[in-house]
């Protein structure tokens, strides 16, 4: 068997941010119980290692304590919650990607100027619902271009699109193009609001789905862009699958033994999950990994204000501390005993 690892893949910067936060806070706040309003990303295993670290992940901020610690997830609030902590003085630390933050801070900027704003994405996503609550009076989400003739348009010229970060760029383009078409007035963000790792990844699938007989995605059922990544491979006409982990790898689906098989990861799931897909394959099968180099990604962010505060409150220099994901390396610690060949292809 054959498995080829594109970069990029996995953790995306966002990701990482705000699982180092969770990390960060549990060392700062030694003994005390950290809770996460709703999951910090989504991804099960990420999920389930806070949890036996002692975070408590809650969907309602009635279930903090009075003056309890709260992080806010990776997937942005609503204004409603950010005051509901306040009221009962919780001490927060906002895990909120920036690239959120960013179409945020645009759905605040056009409810200023007067604009109507169509979301393009799910309208249960807890993005979506967060970037909603921040002009919910002039809000609409568009979940597909069947939606469309049910808008209600007060004045069509003055309406924008916005879009939630992890769809596929194939699926937001047509309903942008059926907005386009409905309204062609209509006033589009500055730059893409799509999360530059959800279009990477994706590019990487579909540029090397194509040349394989099967496509992995290691992600949980519950992570928008694995899901987006596994219909992209579809689209282009490759078996695809969705796996939390190698528990659930079937070995059914290769009845020679000799695919060639592309292994990629949603932007929230750890590199080891990948690896241990990848051992799992190799040592029934026998075969090679391969790396292919798609598209560079050094991207970093700063610890959140917030937390900043904290640290220098108790005397640590948060330049100590930096925010920054790579392209995952393979390493024969991470991937273990199994055989490798590697190698790096443009």
């Amino acid at each position: 068997m054959h498995l080829l690892l594109p970069n990029p893949r996995g953790f995306c910067a966002g990701v990482r941010m705000a699982v180092d936060v969770i990390d960060q806070v549990i060392e700062l706040f030694p003994g005390q119980t950290i809770f996460c309003y709703h999951e910090i990303v989504h991804n099960k295993h990420v999920v389930g290692r806070f949890q036996h670290n002692g975070v408590k992940f809650v969907e309602d901020l009635d279930e903090v304590p009075q003056g309890g610690i709260i992080v806010f997830s990776a997937h942005g609030i609503s204004p409603a919650i950010r005051k509901q902590a306040a009221d009962r003085k919780l001490t927060t630390i906002d895990a909120t990607c920036p690239l959120v933050t960013k179409v945020h801070a645009e759905a605040i900027r056009y409810s200023r100027q007067g604009y109507q704003i169509l979301l393009v994405g799910h309208k249960h996503h807890q993005e979506v619902i967060g970037t909603t609550g921040e002009a919910p009076d002039v809000t609409q989400v568009v979940e597909s271009p069947d939606d469309i003739p049910n808008l209600r348009i007060h004045d069509a010229s003055k309406l924008v699109y916005l879009t939630q970060t992890t769809l596929s760029t194939d699926d937001a383009g047509v309903i942008i193009t059926a907005l386009k078409a409905a309204f062609p007035q209509i006033k589009e963000p500055p730059s893409s609001d799509i999360c530059y790792a959800t279009t990477n990844r994706q590019h990487a699938v579909r540029q090397l789905a194509p040349h394989c007989d099967m496509v992995l995605v290691i992600g949980s059922r519950n992570s928008s862009n694995s899901v987006r990544l596994t219909e992209i491979a579809k689209n282009v006409g490759t078996d695809a699958r969705l796996l939390d982990d190698a528990s659930e790898l079937d070995f059914a689906w290769f009845p020679t033994g000799k695919e060639r098989v592309l292994i990629t990861a949603g932007a929230s799931a750890p590199e080891d999950l990948v690896a241990d897909v990848c051992r799992a394959l190799l040592t029934r099968f026998g075969g090679t990994i391969e790396t292919a180099d798609i598209m560079p990604e050094d991207v970093e962010f700063a610890a959140p204000g917030n937390l900043r505060k904290i640290m220098i409150e108790r005397g640590i220099d948060p330049a100590t501390r930096r925010f920054k994901i790579e392209s995952p390396v393979v390493t024969q610690a991470l991937y273990g005993a199994v055989p490798l060949t590697i190698s790096a292809k443009p």
